[in-house]
């Protein structure tokens, strides 16, 4: 099953009108031949003076302040659109990233709000200790654009030893598993990464991890992942984990969840237009993973 020419328009035609900037030039990024610059400017839109990003680039929280996820996020953007260096990463990441480094050796995944600004209920609960969903893919930068500094010694020490402590306990989230992935793909620790790599699996197959009940609202969303968010490639470390039948399944399916309006839809967001933000995130992942499966009518 194909997504149909005119579908695909619809979906498009709602990235132009509603997604965010960044959302707008990575779509014509990806799918109208435009080169990386227009990204590169999208992200640095969200830099601050300290050099962290933040003003909602994820958008459950309308706040300026800098976080950590957010900085990662705009790492990630740069290296999707391949216009990252090791230059760009020690000038202007790691500055912020070493400030914020914990004495455990890694970085949080988020920091207090210090200021009043709407935001997600759990943005006010943060615990500002190190996590492994943003050391991890930070050491898998990293290690991919061949950086060498000090920081990284007890950042590796921290990753594989948060590893052996959560196991299985965040592959329900299907940002959190990507971004693990980065770390065990780079790391020169090849032994260890093969075998993190296989508990992974694992994990992964094991009864209730994947949303097989496909009439359920929230199929594909947070903490019901379906195969594509693990593989949404044919060329992903995990898609020989799922069978064709999973994966067509789930590719149908996925089609079929489109909005009259081109949208594919989340129930995130504080507000209409940060739902509409969400939406347009969806989407364009969307589009990316259909097009990855040529799943797309030419």
């Amino acid at each position: 099953m194909e997504l149909s020419k005119e579908s695909y328009l619809k979906a498009r035609d709602f990235i132009l009108t509603n997604a965010r900037m960044i959302e707008r030039r990575l779509f014509q990024f990806h799918f109208e031949n435009d080169g990386p610059e227009g990204v590169y400017h999208a992200v640095y839109a969200y830099r601050n003076s300290d050099g962290g990003f933040g003003h909602g680039m994820e958008p459950d929280t309308a706040s300026p302040e800098s976080q950590p996820l957010f900085s990662i996020m705009a790492l990630e953007t740069l290296d999707e659109v391949e216009c990252l260096t090791k230059e760009l990463i020690l000038d202007d990441f790691m500055p912020y990233f070493e400030s914020v480094t914990t004495e455990k050796g890694g970085i949080p995944w988020m920091l207090k709000p210090t200021s009043d600004y709407p935001c997600a209920d759990h943005f006010k609960t943060v615990k500002e200790w190190a996590a492994l969903s943003t050391t991890a893919p930070l050491l898998g930068i990293l290690e991919k654009y061949k950086v060498e500094i000090p920081w990284m010694e007890k950042a590796e020490k921290f990753v594989w030893t948060e590893i052996d402590r959560i196991k299985e306990k965040h592959v329900f989230c299907h940002l959190c598993v990507p971004r693990r992935l980065q770390f065990l793909k780079h790391t020169n620790s090849r032994g260890k990464a093969e075998k993190a790599l296989n508990d992974l699996k694992e994990w992964i197959l094991a009864d209730g991890v994947l949303c097989t009940d496909k009439s359920d609202e929230g199929w594909g969303l947070y903490g019901k992942p379906h195969s594509l968010y693990y593989a949404p490639s044919s060329g992903s470390i995990l898609n020989p984990i799922f069978s064709k039948e999973i994966i067509d399944a789930d590719l149908k399916e996925l089609i079929n969840r489109q909005k009259d309006d081109g949208r594919w839809d989340t129930w995130y967001g504080l507000s209409e237009g940060m739902k509409i933000e969400w939406a347009g995130i969806q989407t364009l992942w969307t589009l990316k993973t259909l097009k990855n499966y040529n799943r797309i009518e030419k």
